[in-house]
């Protein structure tokens, strides 16, 4: 495959890996006659910027494909969105997506999951213990652009999913991210962080987390749109940067823990 949809870099030195895949945008030509989606509609859904805060950890997969040709985030027979019941109620194709193109996409799921495995058994067999942040994002002004933000009770800032981690063995880990990023400046206070409120983690830290129970832990780490504007898709630089750094400082906290 000469163009997977993803560009990994790799640190053998570094024990934390960091993964946007849901930051891609791109489609294949071969899907897109099928496409029914407007662009800025698609560009909601998807997770775009994540990426930039990819550089907080020297192990990095930066997925340049679209969810909407094939969700590395969902299990292997719903990772193609076959109809709007499967995508937030969207029409997504013009018709019946034809079998060639659900079958290409599940070969392009498999390569992501093989790569994905190679480099952390590669991170694995190089550190006692390591971790995997899973970088997402999430909307909050679901009813328009005009109208109120969903309620922040039920929205934080950064929740943490932690739905499949053994807290047992990475209760350390997890406490000290929290503890890191709601602790970082922002906006005159700090980062509301909370844990599970939104988001309990999906297929692939789930994945990871039982491929390598006790050496290596995912944490799912949702951002709400408050560093861009979920409808025009306008980027708040400062709040892109902020994010970014609160998020380096909790990845150097957990890498203390990690190589002491």
């Amino acid at each position: 495959m000469n163009d997977p949809g993803w560009t990994i870099t790799a640190d053998s030195d570094d024990p934390v890996v960091a993964t946007a895949i849901h930051a891609g945008h791109a489609l294949g030509v071969e899907i897109m006659p099928f496409v029914a989606l407007d662009e800025a509609t698609r560009l909601r859904e998807e997770d775009p910027f994540t990426d930039r805060w990819l550089t907080i950890a020297g192990n990095q997969i930066a997925v340049e494909r679209s969810r909407f040709e094939v969700d590395l985030n969902r299990p292997r027979d719903e990772a193609v969105y076959l109809d709007a019941d499967a995508a937030w109620g969207l029409d997504l194709w013009t018709g019946p997506l034809p079998a060639d193109r659900v079958e290409a996409a599940i070969v392009t799921y498999d390569a992501f999951y093989r790569d994905l495995g190679a480099l952390c058994d590669d991170v694995a067999a190089r550190h006692p213990r390591f971790v995997v942040l899973d970088l997402h994002s999430y909307n909050h002004r679901r009813s328009g652009p005009d109208s109120p933000v969903d309620n922040p009770e039920a929205n934080p800032e950064i929740n943490i999913g932690t739905g499949s981690v053994d807290r047992s063995v990475w209760s350390d880990v997890v406490q000290e991210f929290s503890h890191a990023v709601g602790t970082y400046p922002f906006d005159g206070g700090h980062f509301d962080v909370r844990e599970n409120v939104r988001f309990r983690g999906g297929h692939m830290s789930r994945w990871l987390n039982d491929r390598y129970a006790g050496r290596g832990c995912a944490l799912a780490i949702e951002v709400k749109k408050i560093y861009m504007d979920e409808w025009t898709g306008v980027v708040d630089e400062s709040a892109i940067v902020s994010v970014g750094d609160a998020l380096r400082a909790a990845t150097v906290a957990i890498r203390e823990i990690l190589v002491s």
